[in-house]
């Protein structure tokens, strides 16, 4: 991780981590490091921005904006959008760069700005250096004068491209077995596109939590508060609930008996049709160090390879792409087909498991029964709150090692312990696997004891 760059993007408290100034000084650096790497023949270079629907977003949007036109470049404002449409439309639309506003499943107070390259990827670690050094030495950059400075267009149409590109992904639909669905869209980037996508899909649908106010995003709804779709869900009448995140690059689902299905399930349920029909690129799966046991267990029953990575979408996409993979993602649903979009993309998720749903529905077979194939282990995870600041030395410190590794001694080879660091969030997660529920839990409060323990000396 760079100074200012996580593992995904800039993040934290609007205005207080991550201020206006902080934002132009991006919007400036970013215009600044693009000009001197691509030649456009004297043309300006084209940023499209979006954001979710926190209050800051607007704020944010208009000091980006107001950076990179002052560096030079043109500034595409397309309003409220998921955070995989800007990945989407940076190179469907032929932009040199997408910027979006947002702090994901994150509370409305923290905000963060994602960049992504004209090819719709993450920055290299490389542009992000260079950026990040503009941004401390933003004082030296040469600010555009008289018909050198940018503009901005605002088109809130762009986003009509990107519901299409999603609802075309099942052209085919068969009718004969109507799917009923319930969608919380966490008042977040989904309720803008979620009503389109899924009329598209010719399924009987409800949606829930699409009001956003700017302070209720992610709050007590969406993929990371499960509960009251869950009860919605019990209450019966749905064949499955889809749950999104505040910018929609995640989807998690819940079953017609309120169960979750989480990204590993999903990931290996799609992976499975995938290989069925033919598009599976070498028989491989890309998943983090945080997936269930359970995954590698169905994964190795269907002669599938499972592909390691670290925590972090972006670590994920590096491996499909080196190794020329079809699907990845994470246990939280941040699910990426590289046949149809270059990040995670929470509604292309949905598309994709209601169009196996439909098929198995003709068979008689309910969700429950379909994505319970994969049989998952216990799993405790536990969010011990850690500044930035002290994180390494909370990761190296020898008392923490040794109860981790003593931890790992008592599972015996019948489970598996990760200690890790958030690349947004001031946490450490600790995250402990194994056949027995009660006992993996009080592993991980002991853990969790030893650190707190520290953080106090």
């Amino acid at each position: 991780m760079g100074k200012y760059f996580g593992t995904d993007g800039v993040r934290g408290a609007a205005n207080k981590d991550l201020d206006v100034m902080l934002a132009y000084k991006i919007g400036l650096s970013a215009s600044d490091v693009l000009i001197k790497n691509i030649n456009k023949y004297n043309q300006k270079p084209k940023i499209i921005i979006g954001k979710d629907t926190r209050i800051s977003g607007d704020m944010f949007e208009s000091a980006i904006a107001a950076g990179i036109c002052a560096g030079g470049c043109n500034a595409f404002l397309c309003g409220v959008v998921p955070t995989p449409a800007i990945a989407f439309l940076v190179k469907e639309c032929g932009f040199d760069a997408g910027i979006m506003i947002s702090a994901s499943h994150n509370h409305a107070y923290d905000n963060g700005i994602k960049i992504f390259n004209s090819q719709g990827f993450k920055l290299s670690d490389e542009l992000e250096e260079k950026i990040e050094h503009a941004i401390d030495n933003y004082d030296e950059i040469e600010l555009k004068t008289g018909g050198f400075i940018g503009t901005v267009t605002i088109d809130d149409k762009y986003i009509e491209k990107y519901i299409t590109h999603v609802s075309e992904i099942n052209k085919i639909i068969d009718t004969r077995n109507n799917i009923r669905v319930l969608i919380d869209c966490a008042n977040g980037s989904a309720s803008k596109t979620a009503e389109k996508i899924f009329n598209g899909e010719k399924v009987s649908y409800s949606i829930i939590n699409s009001d956003p106010n700017g302070l209720n995003i992610n709050d007590k709804c969406g993929s990371t508060h499960l509960d009251n779709l869950i009860k919605r869900m019990k209450l019966g009448g749905f064949d499955i609930g889809f749950a999104f995140d505040g910018d929609a690059d995640r989807c998690l689902a819940i079953d017609e008996t309120g169960e979750i299905i989480d990204g590993d399930k999903i990931i290996c349920v799609l992976a499975d049709e995938m290989k069925q029909r033919g598009k599976l690129k070498n028989n491989s799966v890309a998943v983090t160090k945080m997936s269930n046991l359970g995954l590698h267990k169905f994964c190795e029953s269907k002669e599938m390879t499972i592909e390691q990575t670290d925590v972090g979408d972006r670590f994920v996409l590096e491996c499909m792409l080196e190794k020329d993979i079809s699907i990845g993602g994470e246990q939280s649903g941040h699910i990426i087909i590289s046949d149809y979009a270059t990040t995670g993309d929470g509604q292309i998720t949905a598309v994709l498991v209601l169009d196996i749903l439909r098929k198995y529905k003709s068979e008689g077979k309910t969700a429950s029964e379909i994505f319970n194939a994969m049989k998952s282990y216990p799993q405790v995870l536990l969010f011990v709150k850690v500044e930035n600041d002290k994180k390494k030395d909370i990761m190296s410190d020898k008392t923490v090692l040794k109860k981790v590794k003593k931890i790992e001694k008592l599972l015996n080879g019948n489970g598996r312990i990760l200690l890790r660091p958030s690349g947004t969030e001031p946490l450490i997660r600790i995250m402990i696997e194994g056949e027995n529920e009660e006992v993996i839990t009080g592993y991980a409060k002991e853990i969790e004891s030893v650190i707190l323990g520290k953080l106090i000396m």
